[in-house]
């Protein structure tokens, strides 16, 4: 699944010249949130039910630099669901060459923001992450 589109500019490039981790951290976190929204956890329904997601785990892996102007896409893959948890692959590759450029695999967990604990997702979002999961494979 696409999840974000961007393009590398000048000041998102470090000292030697490549998009600096940040940044690829940023596009990532887009990513998220496209997928996110897709299986229903967008801002206003974890807002109005008084939800949010956490971040508890990431790994990410840096295969090609990324210069200024080159023009990038995140492709996602639901890898789990449970009950209160989700894992994803982000991949962001190159246009212009298809290369993988980076690649990162989140845990997230879904909380009750009131009470600050993990909580259950709600059985729509489980059933269109797994979905997704389905059609991954």
């Amino acid at each position: 699944m696409l999840t974000y589109r961007g393009t590398v500019y000048p000041w998102h490039c470090d000292h030697m010249g490549h998009m600096n981790v940040m940044w690829y951290v940023g596009k990532f976190d887009e990513a998220t949130w496209h997928l996110f929204n897709a299986i229903g956890l967008g801002p206003a329904a974890l807002r109005a039910a008084g939800r949010g997601m956490a971040a508890v785990e990431q790994r990410i892996t840096y295969v090609r630099e990324l210069h200024a102007g080159a023009v990038v896409s995140v492709t996602t893959v639901v890898n789990e669901v449970h009950e209160r948890k989700i894992s994803f692959t982000h991949e962001m590759r190159s246009d212009d060459t298809g290369e993988l450029a980076a690649s990162t695999t989140v845990l997230g967990v879904h909380l009750d923001t009131t009470q600050r604990r993990a909580c259950a997702l709600p059985p729509a979002v489980r059933a269109a992450a797994l979905e997704l999961t389905a059609n991954a494979n």
